[in-house]
């Protein structure tokens, strides 16, 4: 087994939360590709980071937590600039987010900052999420996009809440579509689907990203499971049955757990293979919705095993 390598950003999530008949804001490490570094890991994978950290104290916090779980950092770029948050706030369990500071800590990562030799190497490749929106990120995201050898994946991430008109609408599914093309793997969730295909459902998207390149599609559908999509066919699988109290890092989780098989197993060859992956997605997934936190509550296999046991 090889390793991977995750593109994108790091920052603090300042989740609400009720104290004392008030609102406060606990403090959680998140960020999308982070957490997709962190699930894999969990899951017994190895993972190399890359990515932009501010060096003020909550950048230091980020870095002693990567290197805690194991996740390596050395592809990290410390920048003089602070840590970006995201304010979270919820309807239920699903999280809404609002991001400060500019510029954005997590999208200082520049085209030479990247180690090329070090992602011609990995096995798995990882690109997605807000950091794409931001210059110089999005031409670092481009130019390892570009190096041959690891299977691709990739998330949109879409958030709307930064993207103001349709004209960003439009501009973020074209630039998607640049790294569809090329990807072995697309994990979106069906919100993310609406967003870039004007309310398209699971199916027309999937069909459409596959029609641009991509050997395998999976659309995310919160509590109802996920819709799959191959060369061989398509199928909708169900997720586990949970009492949920927080989505924030579910779909991620979802993605960490995919790099992971495909870290031990490879490429699956068939709609079959790619079923038993997702499962195991979603059994991760669920088991992410009963904790509370983003990346600190993604499990361990063994965690796992003992949640869900048969399941898997």
């Amino acid at each position: 087994m090889g390793y991977a390598v995750v593109l994108g950003e790091a920052l603090i999530d300042l989740q609400e939360a009720e104290h004392d008949g008030g609102v406060v804001y606990r403090q959680a490490i998140g960020g999308a590709p982070l957490n997709v570094a962190v699930g894999a890991t969990r899951l017994g994978g190895e993972v190399r980071y890359v990515g932009s950290l501010s060096n003020d104290v909550l950048g230091d916090r980020i870095a002693a937590f990567l290197r805690e779980v194991g996740v390596g950092v050395g592809g990290v770029k410390r920048v003089a600039v602070p840590t970006t948050l995201a304010v979270t706030t919820f309807v239920g369990a699903e999280p809404t987010f609002t991001f400060y500071g500019e510029p954005p800590s997590y999208a200082l990562l520049a085209p030479g900052d990247v180690d090329i030799e070090g992602i011609r190497g990995a096995d798995v490749l990882y690109a997605g999420s807000i950091c794409l929106l931001r210059e110089p990120f999005r031409a670092a995201a481009r130019a390892a996009w570009a190096v041959p050898g690891p299977l691709k994946v990739f998330d949109p991430n879409a958030r709307p809440t930064l993207l103001p008109d349709g004209a960003a609408v439009t501009a973020l599914r074209e630039l998607s579509e640049e790294f569809f093309a090329a990807a072995d793997l697309v994990k979106l969730s069906a919100a993310d689907a609406e967003v870039l295909y004007d309310g398209a459902t699971p199916e027309v998207a999937a069909e459409r990203i596959r029609g641009l390149g991509a050997k395998a599609v999976v659309v995310t559908r919160g509590s109802q499971g996920a819709y799959v999509s191959a060369d061989d066919g398509a199928v909708m699988l169900p997720a586990p049955a949970v009492d949920a109290i927080d989505a924030t890092g579910a779909g991620d989780s979802v993605m960490g757990a995919l790099v992971r098989r495909l870290l031990a197993d490879g490429l699956p060859k068939d709609l079959d293979g790619w079923q038993r992956n997702v499962r195991f997605a979603l059994a991760v997934a669920a088991l992410v919705c009963e904790r509370r936190g983003g990346a600190v509550a993604m499990p361990t296999q063994e965690e796992l095993t003992a949640r869900w046991g048969a399941l898997l």
